[in-house]
């Protein structure tokens, strides 16, 4: 493994016994096999940690830590994990959703002097995991003002190279990871897609991402506060916003 880059996989946890089971076992699965899997448990007040530990116990790529008090958010975990982590590449994967057996292995194909993030499709899946082909694809290439029309790049299938952005951090913001995103992007460089499904989100009925109103206005939190851009580019950029909000909600 020592030619091999060390991928280092992050994933908050919080009562997440009825999944996490199926989320470790995606990370096993994968055809590459030099990781690392922090998993940051936001003091679960069910089995999760149990589960957890069953396969720390048998396997040491899989290390868990958790915070001192609930935070209720998947920032403070996350955060935790990088400041953990020993691998080049940090990629992330929430407990109840899973990974496709080559998304680590496409994806550090990809990276290249100029690129510092790399990204997938996804398929979106019910929360029972009943299955209907909801494919979400995203654009080949994503620069800083392409994202800016819309959060193209999954948290769940986001890998970033630590040695060209160093270990950095989530903000404490709504839409924390797609600001996340921009930051890197803003350093001047791109992101690329696999141009392959490498990952499966799963709907939860009570995600900040089935609020549909509040998204809406964190997105305009973003554009204005956050990157502070014009009021005519932030419409203009909000206007490509909801168009594909509403593309990706009907998928």
């Amino acid at each position: 493994m020592i030619d091999k880059p060390l991928v280092s996989i992050i994933t908050p946890c919080y009562n997440a016994e009825q999944f996490i089971r199926e989320t470790i076992e995606s990370v096993i699965a994968q055809t590459y096999s030099h990781w690392e899997m922090i998993i940051v448990d936001d003091c679960s007040k069910d089995n999760s940690a149990k589960i957890i530990s069953e396969y720390v116990a048998k396997d040491p790529r899989i290390k868990y830590f958790k915070t001192d008090k609930p935070s209720g958010s998947p920032t403070s975990p996350r955060n935790i994990g990088i400041k953990q982590a020993q691998g080049q590449f940090i990629t992330f994967l929430d407990a109840d959703d899973m990974y496709c057996p080559t998304k680590l292995e496409n994806q550090l194909k990809l990276f290249s002097d100029g690129v510092g993030i790399v990204f997938s499709n996804y398929e979106k899946i019910r929360f029972d995991g009943t299955r209907n082909n909801r494919i979400i694809v995203g654009p080949k290439i994503v620069t800083y003002n392409k994202l800016l029309e819309s959060g193209y790049i999954g948290c769940g299938t986001m890998m970033y190279d630590s040695s060209k952005t160093g270990l950095m951090q989530f903000k404490h913001v709504g839409q924390e990871d797609y600001v996340f995103a921009l930051e890197i992007l803003k350093k001047g460089y791109v992101a690329l897609n696999t141009n392959s499904v490498e990952a499966i989100y799963r709907i939860v009925g009570n995600s900040r991402s089935a609020q549909k109103l509040k998204m809406a206005k964190r997105q305009w939190t973003v554009l204005r506060d956050i990157e502070r851009l014009p009021l005519i580019k932030a419409l203009y950029y909000f206007c490509h916003y909801a168009i594909k909000g509403v593309l990706k909600f009907i998928k």
